[in-house]
């Protein structure tokens, strides 16, 4: 895929020190926390937080906002929450890849209608578009009549 010429609308900057078992701050200050590794990459469960899941809010956010979009385009107004898991994994090549599998929950929308609502965002949402072809990503609906 060839990346259109560009224009820039907003530059996001954070710095990150001692890696996953050190500190991430925006240049803002709005964001200010302490990363540790999960106990299940070997951590001692420390609180914190972890790449993953600030991947998995940034994810789901904007995609929820393609979502969002995508419905206004095509006139359907309903409730609706996107969910982001982020799984960090070990290849076959003995590298370690990160999947996400995003889950759609539309309580008043039948479930093939929100399929092809998340396929359409999936199309224009800025992280997929990043992602595509990196990075293994599973669209899903949860609720849904």
């Amino acid at each position: 895929m060839t990346t259109p010429a560009l224009t820039p609308l907003y530059t996001a900057h954070a710095t990150s020190k001692g890696g996953r078992s050190g500190n991430v701050k925006s240049d803002d200050g709005l964001i200010d926390m302490k990363l540790t590794t999960p106990k299940s990459m070997g951590g001692d469960g420390a609180v914190g937080t972890n790449p993953e899941q600030l991947f998995a809010a940034g994810y789901s956010s904007c995609f929820a906002g393609a979502v969002g979009m995508v419905a206004r385009m095509q006139g359907i107004s309903t409730p609706f929450t996107i969910s982001a898991d982020v799984t960090f994994n070990k290849g076959a090549d003995n590298g370690f890849w990160i999947s996400t599998k995003l889950i759609g929950n539309f309580p008043e929308l039948a479930r093939d209608k929100a399929q092809a609502l998340m396929e359409a965002a999936h199309q224009v949402c800025p992280y997929s578009k990043a992602t595509r072809g990196n990075m293994p990503v599973e669209l899903t609906v949860g609720a849904a009549l």
